[in-house]
């Protein structure tokens, strides 16, 4: 692979999409430089700069995937910070409206479960191990600094923690600052308009603690999804096995609905879900971190791709481009999928930096495509803004005659196990034959409604 001689990329951000971003820089650029804010611990615990970092996460199987890429290996690391790995079909006992629970199958689909400082640890002490990588903790990003005719992106002014500032000179600067603002503020300062933004504003309240695995722990499964029956309900919860013997255990809900976050009021909300089976297993578990509290105001995907003459030099990447509500897990995946697109580009391009963003915002819908239709979910709440697709409800229809027939044929839950980690394209589902097959369905199901 061609190395971009005596030249600099800049990250900011050095959380799972900026350290993903790092890895695939290290192999082009001749020195590659991470800015954080936070002081970044020596360990894998939560920091202020990641403030969903204590509520439960999930490493997609297309997310381990495209860090196998980046950093060959990785999974062994994670093993070695404890991550317990799971079969995603067999393991994680799911209780879907219609199915409590949804058959579980041995469809060979490995998952790994670690807390995110942990696996975010892992992969930090990865990217320290590059030679041309340096990361900078306590440095914040200011401001873009652009060229003299605006066209670009010449570099970052920085403020670091004891009042040292400067201007890092950068060929290429990669915002993976999760809000953004960098981008936007370099924007709206060279004339350029904002990005159309697509929004789903459907906010999610989270309370999130861990607790010591009982020994009188259930046998039948090692992690627990309930999914709210919607638009009845956005209650729902989430546990997970991790590291040293412990549950991560999320309960969520949407819009004004806030769980609380005290241990006798965290297990009456556990209680009263559609299915009680998170709280029969916490009623012997002992609670071992504080109850994190967190909210999400919405899923949002900004169109940077709309935006003409988008600066040279610069891409943004992970939620800075797009952030999708985290029930669905999707999140780093995609950041890291996101670091291998660029990679891919960079390998093309063979040193040649011109044009970058439009290749990469140009592939960059159909590999959104798949977590942001999971994501639209949301707009089955009347409450939740956003414009509906005009075929919404023959979506929803869809979907539901989808799981049902997958809960019938293990094939077709293979598939959409493949489709929700991000290993195949929603397309798929667009083959004739399993069209046919969930148009049936969906006759079946519409069949006792119409009598």
């Amino acid at each position: 692979m061609a190395n971009i001689a005596n030249q600099v990329a800049v990250v900011i951000g050095a959380g799972m999409g900026g350290l993903a971003a790092a890895g695939a820089l290290s192999d082009f650029f001749g020195r590659v430089i991470v800015l954080d804010r936070d002081k970044l611990p020596s360990e894998g615990v939560p920091r202020s700069g990641v403030p969903q970092g204590a509520h439960t996460h999930g490493l997609l199987v297309g997310g381990l995937r495209a860090l196998q890429t980046l950093f060959p290996g990785i999974d062994d690391d994670f093993l070695e910070a404890g991550a317990v790995t799971i079969d995603a079909a067999r393991d994680v006992r799911v209780e879907r409206p219609g199915f409590d629970p949804f058959p579980a199958r041995t469809l060979g689909i490995p998952f790994y479960c670690l807390s995110r400082p942990a696996i975010e640890f892992s992969v930090r002490k990865r990217v320290e191990m590059l030679g041309n990588v340096e990361l900078r903790d306590d440095c914040r990003a200011e401001e873009l600094v652009p060229t003299a005719d605006g066209r670009a992106v010449r570099g970052v002014r920085y403020s670091a923690t004891g009042g040292d500032t400067g201007t890092l000179t950068a060929d290429l600067v990669i915002d993976a600052s999760g809000r953004g603002v960098p981008t936007l503020d370099f924007l709206n300062a060279t004339g350029r308009p904002a990005p159309l933004e697509t929004v789903i504003g459907m906010s999610m309240n989270y309370v999130t603690a861990h607790f010591a695995v009982p020994r009188d722990a259930p046998d039948d499964w090692k992690g627990v999804y309930l999914l709210p029956k919607a638009p009845d309900t956005s209650r729902g919860s989430l546990l997970l096995p991790i590291e040293h013997s412990r549950w991560t255990v999320t309960i969520f809900a949407g819009h004004d609905d806030r769980p609380p976050n005290d241990d006798v009021g965290f297990l009456a909300f556990a209680r009263d879900l559609r299915v009680p089976t998170v709280a029969n297993a916490l009623i012997s578990a002992r609670r071992v971190t504080p109850f994190s509290r967190f909210r999400f105001p919405g899923s949002s995907w900004r169109h940077f791709e709309n935006v003409a003459d988008f600066p040279g030099g610069l891409l943004p990447l992970g939620d800075a481009e797009c952030r999708f509500n985290p029930v669905f897990g999707q999140g780093m995946s995609v950041a890291a999928q996101e670091a291998v697109l660029l990679r891919r580009l960079l390998e093309r391009a063979q040193g040649d930096l011109t044009g970058l963003a439009v290749p990469y915002f140009s592939e960059l819908p159909a590999m959104l495509d798949a977590p942001w239709a999971t994501a639209g979910l949301d707009l089955a709440y009347p409450q939740t803004q956003g414009e509906r697709p005009p075929d919404f409800e023959r979506q929803m229809r869809f979907g539901a005659a989808l799981m049902a027939l997958a809960a019938r044929d293990a094939d077709v839950h293979a598939l959409v196990l493949e489709v929700t980690h991000l290993i195949k394209p929603r397309r798929v589902y667009r083959e004739p034959a399993l069209q046919e097959r969930v148009r049936a369905v969906m006759a079946e199901m519409a069949a006792p409604a119409a009598n």
